[in-house]
């Protein structure tokens, strides 16, 4: 067995204390536990579909049991407060439920009706799991988004090996040690620890396929290293969401909404709200409104506070630059700015009348800030929601149900919420991604079960029919006949 050398600390966000410490594994390391998972796939693979519902459901009991437990750590390594990681939590157990449940309704062996031409075949589709899978997790929802991919691909047959980010790996470590206790016959789900070299070398394992959650440049990277070896990926990456609120919305509503969607978990969250255009007849009141929300807020490392500390350091400074380059560019700070910015806090920012090209509207922030424009209508506010290059998902208010449907048609994005902020992630059977910048592929729902699954098709032959068209034996006047039949059934409108 390979030797671990180095090690490197999780660290809690609220006061740098030392939580856990982890080995940094290299290649051959990770090379040994892919190993491991091929064997482990096969035993999976081969439970069918009774079995392996019945350990998914017995892990997501784990889950559900001991959910105090896995809210504290999360709390503890995360930093959110102790409710946000329980809901968190929460949707995690109602998403492995689902992919438990529905794996063989989706994926089972199904029969597709033949055409013309093959009258006489039994022609089926069926959905084999991949072998492999490699999932490399985020550190802002440690838990809800690995689950994601995790719980997806072990309902579809497959191992997965997961590389929690450097930041949590506590949480990533508890959720494989859960599933060795629902599932102790084989290592089907593995954990391992490291930095960016450490996913790299996974991307390299010749896996069957990697699931990454993450930032855009990071994504584009992975795609990059996973093109070595042609294996497919995943990529649910960053986003710019805007939020979109029309003259005839309710603005209390809206107001309430958007405040969570941009300030919850410190704004760092791949659908949380960095934009909002509101109709210029109603911007000053909704801007008012908001900015009361924001001012109730209480940031802080307490189990209890409104949000917690930024968990990854690094990203204060992209905060402070953005909000730096917004008010230096004529902004207006309605609420907080640049001295909202500490060493781990940030206070909620709200930025108005922010020029367009700037990095606070164009670039992800990922922090608790949040700029508002007028526009002149619902139009306007379309045009510039789809100006960015990103495109995950988008939020829009308003009362008439035909100007919220015409909306979400026209938005450029993966998923769009009405009168509401990211509930599609609470709806187990819907597909999470996005488009553009914002990645490729889907979580959740059938559409995440068939992400890890190969599509095999087959034919078989019913009875033989008079007519064999594939043989050089064939009569001159098959195709003839054949052309005169389908002039009759397809020649006219």
């Amino acid at each position: 067995m390979a030797v671990v050398k180095d090690t490197f600390e999780s660290r809690s966000p609220a006061d740098d204390r030392v939580l856990a410490t982890f080995p940094v594994m290299n290649a051959e390391q990770v090379d040994e536990v892919v190993d491991f998972a091929r064997i482990a796939a096969r035993w999976w693979s081969d439970l069918g579909w009774a079995e392996r519902r019945k350990r998914l459901l017995r892990f997501n009991a784990i889950m559900a049991t001991r959910l105090d437990e896995l809210a504290e750590l999360v709390h503890e390594e995360n930093g959110k407060p102790t409710d946000d990681a329980r809901l968190e939590i929460i949707l995690a157990i109602e998403h492995t439920n689902w992919a438990a449940k529905n794996a063989e309704r989706v994926l089972r062996r199904r029969r597709v009706m033949p055409g013309l031409l093959t009258l006489n075949q039994d022609a089926r589709i069926s959905y084999e799991p991949l072998g492999v899978v490699g999932v490399i997790g985020p550190w802002n929802y440690p838990v809800f988004t690995p689950i994601g991919s995790i719980s997806y691909a072990l309902a579809a047959g497959n191992a997965v090996v997961l590389k929690p980010s450097e930041f949590t790996p506590a949480i990533g470590s508890w959720l494989v040690d859960a599933f060795g206790e629902a599932v102790p016959e084989q290592p089907v789900l593995q954990l391992i620890t490291g930095f960016g070299e450490t996913g790299e070398s996974l991307c390299r394992s010749h896996v069957d396929k990697i699931s990454f959650t993450g930032s855009t440049p990071t994504g584009k990277r992975v795609m990059a290293t996973c093109a070595e070896t042609l294996t497919p990926v995943l990529l649910e990456c960053g986003g710019k969401d805007a939020a979109l609120v029309d003259h005839d919305a309710d603005l209390e509503l809206a107001a309430d909404v958007i405040a969570f969607g941009a300030f919850s978990n410190g704004g760092q969250t791949c659908v949380g709200v960095e934009r909002v255009y509101v109709h210029e007849r109603v911007f000053n009141e909704f801007v008012a409104k908001l900015a009361a929300k924001a001012m109730a807020l209480a940031p802080g490392v307490e189990t209890d506070a409104s949000y917690g500390p930024m968990t990854m350091p690094s990203q204060i400074n992209v905060v402070r630059d953005h909000v730096r380059d917004a008010i230096e560019r004529g902004a207006n700070a309605v609420i907080g700015g640049l001295d909202s910015i500490g060493n781990r806090l940030i206070g909620p920012v709200i930025l108005t009348n922010v020029p367009e090209d700037c990095s606070e509207i164009q670039d992800e922030t990922f922090g608790p800030t949040v700029a508002v424009n007028p526009v002149r209508d619902l139009d306007e506010a379309v045009d510039r929601a789809n100006a960015s290059p990103f495109g995950l998902s988008a939020s829009v208010f308003s009362s008439s149900r035909a100007a919220l449907e015409n909306a979400a048609a026209r938005l450029e994005v993966g998923m769009v919420s009405m009168n509401s902020w990211a509930m599609s992630a609470g709806v187990s059977a819907l597909p999470w991604g996005g488009v553009g910048q914002s990645g490729f592929g889907r979580l959740h729902g059938a559409d995440g079960l068939r992400e890890f699954a190969r599509t095999k098709s087959t034919v078989r032959e019913w009875f033989p029919i008079p007519v064999d068209l594939t043989t050089f034996k064939r009569s001159p006047r098959t195709a003839e006949v054949l052309g005169t039949i389908v002039k009759i059934l397809y020649g006219r409108a």
